[in-house]
């Protein structure tokens, strides 16, 4: 379907970990039960929204089912519809409107239930939908991000952290490079990257085989306790919920706070290029 960016440009929607996460939660919540009426797929064209098999069929698999419940697998939310499966790539951005008075313009894809509400999917940039059978995992994304350790459950120890990241093919690398590229932890992109980098000391730039073992170990303990926070925060206020609303958990290195003091220090905040997309950092408490 699609590979993981290393950025997003300014202004464009993208599910990380965190967001996920919540907007799952969301989904069990408020459209759990709820039975679809019609689904619209690929409305508005764009050429960069990928669909597994043929969107015109989504609503033949889907109308007259019941929405069970979302779970969230990295950045990809999969919403079970009792024996399909619907599940949103990292570009997608969900809606739930209790009515069609403010549905989206351009869309992707269009369920509206027998209570007359509705889900919409729109991707600005890039995304991908697959309509499929439960036991339908040949999406190599997907599949990974299936397969992968949870970084917040009990397979994603400390150990297996080391092993993820010791290659001698990253010695060379920075920091950024080795966290939020290639899918090595799914979900986590280069949005979240810059407060866990930030809570471990961690110049963006810094060259991974300059880093001491305790220095890798406080990073994984940083990735956990701050995706942690975000969730129970309700996401990033650079982002939105299923419900259009920006996340409770204040950014400390992001596009809203460049420019701005250090909560820890005072030094201000930068922001640079690097790597196709932007860094944010503290020059004084993340030494290059």
């Amino acid at each position: 379907m699609i590979k993981q960016n290393e950025e997003v440009k300014r202004g464009i929607y993208m599910l990380e970990l965190p967001e996920a996460a919540v907007i799952a939660e969301q989904i069990n919540r408020v459209l759990a039960g709820k039975k679809i009426e019609n689904v619209t797929a690929a409305f508005s064209p764009n050429k960069f929204a990928w669909y597994n098999g043929k969107p015109e069929k989504y609503h033949q698999q889907l109308a007259g089912k019941k929405i069970e419940g979302a779970l969230h697998y990295g950045g990809m939310i999969q919403v079970q519809v009792q024996d399909k499966m619907l599940v949103f790539s990292d570009g997608v951005k969900l809606t739930t409107h209790p009515d069609d008075s403010n549905l989206p313009k351009k869309h992707q894809l269009l369920v509206r239930f027998t209570d007359k509400s509705y889900l919409s999917a729109s991707i600005q940039m890039y995304g991908g939908i697959i309509c499929a059978d439960t036991d339908d995992h040949d999406n190599d994304y997907y599949r990974v991000a299936v397969t992968k350790p949870d970084p917040l459950g009990p397979d994603f120890t400390p150990e297996y952290f080391l092993s993820l990241t010791g290659g001698s093919e990253l010695k060379n690398k920075s920091a950024k490079f080795v966290i939020a590229t290639e899918q090595r932890i799914p979900g986590l992109g280069n949005g979240v990257l810059q407060d866990i980098l930030y809570n471990a000391r961690i110049h963006p730039k810094r060259r991974w085989d300059s880093l001491s073992q305790t220095e890798v170990i406080n990073l994984y303990e940083s990735i956990r306790a701050t995706l942690v926070e975000i969730i129970e925060q309700g996401g990033r206020n650079t982002e939105k919920d299923l419900f259009g609303k920006p996340g409770g958990y204040q950014t400390k290195m992001s596009k809203n706070t460049a420019g701005t003091k250090c909560v820890t220090c005072g030094t201000p905040i930068e922001k640079a290029a690097y790597m196709g997309g932007s860094v944010y950092f503290c020059s004084s408490c993340q030494k290059l």
